[in-house]
């Protein structure tokens, strides 16, 4: 039975379960529209701001021009009570300019203090606190939307840093968390099988144990892999984007499963358009790998099914199976670092590699859904951008 008719069937009795990353894109842009908002808010006092600079170089000019008014009167009034006496009516008109000039620079302190070193200093602070690892620092905004100035925009700035990075942290520890947790089975698992080595003398017994070791060690270094290569994409690091056939590297990476599907006895259907695209191989390689895999892992009868399609500049591979399928529980998870919903499968893998599948899609800019009924099968659907 093909992808689409048990795709259709489903459709049709109503009971499929769909996963998509859609809504976490949805909600990253939510997040970033948000942002956008609030640059705007700022964007939008800019006539604002410059009105006020004006005002405020309006007032410094007339300031002075009051000075020198003054001056002018002052030095009238000292020529006319002194007459002829130049020497008084100097001093007179120096400690008049005197205060009047210290009256100025007391007023352009107290702007300067009020209008420029506070906020200043908060901002400091903040950006401090930051730098001292202290990500739960939040600063509040002295104007209303609409109204801000450039420094709470600078205070808006560092708030969403600080979010991030604390977003960043949770994740940092819980992935650190995860990994340690995954890598204390296997170590253990050598561990005790090496001593078990020393002590046992039977010959089959040794060779049971040096095979547990081997596929332990195996396990431990394809998880260090997923490791590695998540932690690159976590920074937004793909290969050289090339172009090629698409169908011709789906080809070989079904190729690489045809023995596994012999052994199970499955049926296997390919309907592979020829399509080139613009994309990361190596990445995309990956992807179809872990797809693959998990389709023969979870499917005992039946079959596994591939189509690869172009639909206008973006390239639609569909991964289905017919296997156990996929509860609504374990649908709400099945793209996080290290879920594993079927616990049977537990030991042939280290719940990496749809997390890998999400994250090298989202980066070249596609995306990946899930559709399942537990009990029925599962079928993956990636869309990828670049088709040429």
């Amino acid at each position: 039975m093909s992808a689409q008719h048990r795709k259709s069937e489903r459709g049709k009795r109503g009971k499929s379960v769909e996963y998509s990353v859609r809504g976490q894109r949805a909600e990253r842009g939510n997040r970033g529209r948000s942002a956008g908002r609030a640059g705007r808010g700022g964007a939008q006092t800019g006539k604002r701001r410059a009105l006020l600079y004006g005002v405020a170089y309006a007032v410094r000019f007339f300031v002075v021009a009051a000075i020198i008014t003054v001056a002018v009167f002052v030095q009238e009034a000292a020529a006319a009570a002194f007459g002829g006496d130049r020497g008084a009516i100097a001093l007179i008109m120096l400690v008049c300019i005197v205060f009047l000039a210290l009256a100025l620079t007391v007023s352009e302190l107290l702007v300067r203090r009020y209008m420029v070193e506070r906020p200043v200093s908060r901002i400091a602070d903040m950006v401090r606190r930051i730098a001292a690892g202290d990500f739960s620092v939040r600063a509040d905004i002295a104007h209303p939307y609409g109204r801000y100035d450039a420094y709470d925009c600078i205070l808006l700035d560092l708030n969403r840093a600080a979010e991030q990075l604390t977003a960043a942290q949770q994740a940092g520890d819980a992935f650190v968390s995860n990994v340690s947790h995954e890598l204390k089975t296997p170590l253990a698992v050598i561990l005790s099988y090496a001593q078990a080595l020393e002590r046992e003398q039977d010959a089959a017994a040794r060779a049971e144990y040096l095979r547990v070791l081997k596929t332990t060690a195996e396990r431990l270094a394809e998880l260090v892999r997923n490791v590695l290569r998540l932690n690159r994409l976590e920074h937004r690091k793909t290969g050289e984007l090339t172009d090629f056939s698409l169908n011709e590297q789906l080809a070989e990476c079904i190729v690489a499963f045809e023995e596994r599907i012999d052994d199970k006895g499955l049926s296997l259907v390919c309907d592979l358009d020829d399509v080139r695209v613009h994309s990361d191989m190596g990445c995309l390689e990956l992807v179809w790998n872990n797809l693959l895999s998990n389709a023969v892992k979870f499917t005992d009868e039946g079959g596994v099914s591939v189509t690869l399609k172009k639909e206008g500049d973006h390239a639609v591979v569909t991964v289905s199976d017919t296997g156990c399928g996929i509860s609504a529980e374990t649908g709400r998870h099945i793209f996080e670092e290290f879920y594993q919903g079927d616990t049977s499968h537990a030991a042939e893998g280290n719940g990496l590699g749809l997390a890998l599948v999400k994250k090298v899609i989202s980066l070249l800019g596609g995306s990946v859904e899930a559709e399942s009924e537990e009990g029925k099968g599962s079928t993956f659907r990636v869309v990828l951008p670049g088709a040429l």
